[in-house]
């Protein structure tokens, strides 16, 4: 079976499958199968919502905190008295209640830092969710191709059993009249056991993709149909580069990546400059076995800031800028291992073309010479031996030349998901788009009790997390 061609990948519009009976199976639906019930989707989307929850903490940082307390103290004990050396017991019971605030004035820009770097992490992580779903769909597009390819190979094998048991069944007849001898016989006998274990190591295969499609497209393959097309590509490597380094989910995540990098550089040196707050209080005192009591409140103005603290807020800020260096030459790498992969995907592409070209020509000669040497043996020139030789030459080449179909149709979405366009936006597939914004929208304000807060849970219900 052809092996998985792999690669980062790209192009637009293009013709997912064939027209098709109602009941057929096309490249498009098992796409569109794939990217509703991936798990690995689900899997990404839940963690973009967790980094959306950090704008929304991000956002709380900049707001006042508000607190209460509240005590009921019962006090007891027994005091001895100097003169009659006796003791005497005694109990009070009281109860308080207190509420407090406090708001962070100034902290050298930390929150501000924190809550920029808190959408770059979103937005990173939305181009990481890209990524995901052009594996998923790379994915499904294999697993519908090397379904495609197992059939077409179990039918071809299938097919050569019945001949070479007609051949068998000829060879014998000429030999119960002399015209071919015993070693005739024993060829096709031969040629017929292993075209039977051939026969059985396709339907293996077959098994084994029909599972491999399940777990990619989440049903089982039914009868699958040609893509009409390949997609439309690119029309050069150079052109199809440009637009990978520009719109490849990769590189948009890292390029964020890099900013939050950078924002925590800031961070990390902004800890060194004092902070400045305000907080306020009221409290209630009351003491039930008496008419004492308390009430009264606080407010304060306070202020702080690092004097000497080891030498580490100085480790943090090299620290960040060694993350930052870190991740500015991940990018640089990737953006040379994306065109790598572009131009890699393409050679494929070349390679596979020609190669299905090649295979029509093999297929058309070998056809030629099979007819050839059969009507040959029927006229005494060729033995059994040598039909059977020419007819596997041409089940060779058919069976080549269906690995190279699919080689082909695979070596094209590869190139498609090289440049970043792999995805259902772009192929315009039938499902409902997961809109990131959405939930972005609902807690970019951090809500708690609120009309926002009720759609929040409406849409969590939605998705079926609540």
């Amino acid at each position: 079976m052809r092996k998985a061609i792999v690669g980062m990948v790209a192009g637009v519009g293009l013709a997912l499958g064939a027209v098709a009976p109602a009941s057929a199976e096309t490249l498009a639906s098992a796409l569109e199968g794939a990217y509703r019930t991936s798990g690995l989707l689900d899997q990404n989307r839940a963690v973009l919502r967790a980094a959306d929850e950090d704008l929304a903490q991000a956002v709380a940082a900049l707001r006042p905190v508000l607190s209460w307390s509240g005590s009921v103290t019962r006090s007891f004990g027994k005091t001895r008295n100097p003169i009659t050396e006796e003791f005497v017991g005694s109990a009070t019971n009281s109860a308080n209640i207190g509420l407090s605030a406090s708001i962070l004035l100034y902290s050298g820009g930390r929150r501000i830092l924190r809550f920029n770097a808190a959408k770059e992490s979103i937005l990173a992580a939305r181009a990481s969710l890209v990524a995901v779903e052009q594996q998923v769909l790379l994915r499904a597009v294999e697993a519908f191709m090397d379904v495609r390819e197992a059939v077409e190979t179990v039918a071809l094998r299938r097919n050569n059993v019945r001949v070479i048991q007609e051949e068998l069944r000829a060879a014998r007849d000429r030999f119960e009249v002399g015209e071919v001898t015993r070693t005739d016989v024993a060829a096709a006998e031969a040629r017929l056991a292993e075209a039977r274990s051939l026969l059985a190591t396709a339907e293996g295969t077959l098994e084994v993709a029909r599972a491999e499609y399940e777990a990619a497209i989440g049903r089982a393959p039914g009868d699958l149909v040609p893509p009409a097309s390949d997609p439309r590509l690119p029309g050069t490597v150079q052109e199809a580069q440009v637009i990978a380094r520009r719109n490849h989910p990769s590189l948009e995540q890292l390029q964020h990546q890099v900013t939050v990098a950078e924002l925590a550089i800031e961070i990390a040196e902004a800890a060194m400059k004092p902070s400045l707050s305000l907080s306020t209080g009221y409290s209630f005192n009351e003491t039930f076995d008496s008419a004492a009591g308390e009430r009264g409140g606080s407010i304060s103005l306070n202020a702080e800031g690092p004097i000497y603290q080891g030498g580490e807020l100085s480790s943090l800020v090299r620290q960040a800028m060694a993350n930052r260096d870190q991740v500015r030459a991940q990018l640089y790498e990737a953006v040379r291992s994306i065109e790598q992969n572009v131009a890699n995907a393409y050679a494929q592409l070349r390679v596979s073309r020609a190669s299905l070209a090649a295979t029509d020509e093999q297929v058309r000669a070998a056809t030629v010479a099979f007819r050839g040497v059969r009507e040959e043996a029927t006229l005494g020139a060729r033995t059994t031996l040598d039909v059977l030789d020419a007819e596997q030459e041409l089940l060779d080449a058919r069976a080549t030349r269906i690995t190279a179909q699919v080689n082909e149709t695979v070596a094209a979405y590869a190139v498609l998901s090289s440049v970043g366009r792999l995805t259902a936006d772009a192929l315009q597939l039938n499902v409902p788009r997961y809109d990131p914004e959405e939930y972005y929208d609902l807690v970019k304000t951090a809500p708690t009790l609120s009309q926002q807060g009720e759609d929040l849970d409406r849409v969590l219900r939605a998705l079926g997390k609540e």
